[in-house]
């Protein structure tokens, strides 16, 4: 669960994502990233949703991307062959091609013990299983993040 409103913009999440996944400080490398908004005066940390219906999984040729019984959504690196198809689909831009190391990469909620939400100082970033709560709490933020952007860019 992200919420907004919480984030400072300190972005520890993106360095120790990064430093979970590759052994080094670099945000470029991390699986979450952090959006500032200045007109708005906030920031936002983003990462893969886990869709209910991925888009990314959608248009994937190889079938490299596949969702979990427990709703996870993965990359398995054998299948993929980097046609970055995924990146182009996914709606919220939180799956990439990392340079680095040379593969499509996304969050993974890391095995079930997120390290950005148990790093995070102020709260912003909350590891929770899926509930018809925790759904309905995302619809909501949603919601006031649309009706906040819309009236930024007007």
């Amino acid at each position: 669960m992200i919420s907004p409103e919480k984030c400072i913009g300190c972005r520890t999440c993106e360095l120790v994502c990064s430093f979970t996944k590759i052994n080094a400080f670099n945000p470029k490398n991390s699986r979450v990233s952090v959006f500032s908004y200045d007109e708005a005066a906030v920031s936002v940390p983003m990462m893969c949703m886990q869709c209910e219906d991925p888009s990314c999984m959608k248009v994937c040729p190889t079938d490299a991307i596949t969702k979990t019984a427990d709703g996870l959504v993965e990359i398995d690196e054998r299948k993929c062959i980097g046609c970055k198809l995924c990146v182009s689909a996914c709606p919220l831009g939180n799956i990439t091609f990392n340079s680095y190391e040379g593969k499509i990469v996304k969050c993974n909620l890391c095995e079930g013990n997120p390290k950005c939400a148990q790093y995070c100082p102020s709260g912003a970033i909350e590891f929770k299983e899926a509930a018809p709560g925790t759904m309905g709490r995302k619809k909501v933020i949603a919601e006031k993040f649309s009706e906040l952007f819309g009236e930024v860019n007007e």
